[in-house]
């Protein structure tokens, strides 16, 4: 069986760290756990301390997971998520339940239909 590649994709809240365990236990000690978050190409993290915050809180957690955490800019989070993805290898995916999970146009159905063959978690919030 090949190594899991595990991608937890997070907001900008101290919440997400649920997701990063998710991500530990899948990957298991075995294999890599890759932590991202995708910050509109407009905002400004650091402007609000809150958010600025809660990254670093989750770089601190991604950190004890045995994680990279990367933040990435982009305007197309979907097509970022997407070809973070592709370029790495990714064999599961861990996301938080859409606020609206039943919209056609929510991202992860959308990533769902694009990465064949990639697990995904949606975990309820």
């Amino acid at each position: 069986m090949s190594v899991p590649r595990v991608m937890v994709c997070v907001t900008r809240q101290k919440t997400c760290e649920r997701l990063i365990r998710i991500g530990q236990r899948l990957v298991n000690g075995e294999g890599k756990l890759m932590v991202v978050h995708v910050a509109k190409t407009g905002d400004n993290v650091l402007g609000n301390p809150d958010e600025g915050e809660a990254l670093d809180y989750l770089f601190q957690v991604s950190k004890q997971a045995g994680a990279d955490m990367t933040v990435l800019r982009s305007d197309n989070i979907l097509n970022t998520l997407i070809d973070f993805a592709k370029k790495n290898r990714i064999t599961e995916i861990v996301m938080g339940e859409s606020p609206d999970p039943g919209s056609s146009d929510s991202i992860i159905n959308n990533m769902e239909f694009m990465l064949p063959g990639v697990k995904f978690n949606v975990i309820p919030s």
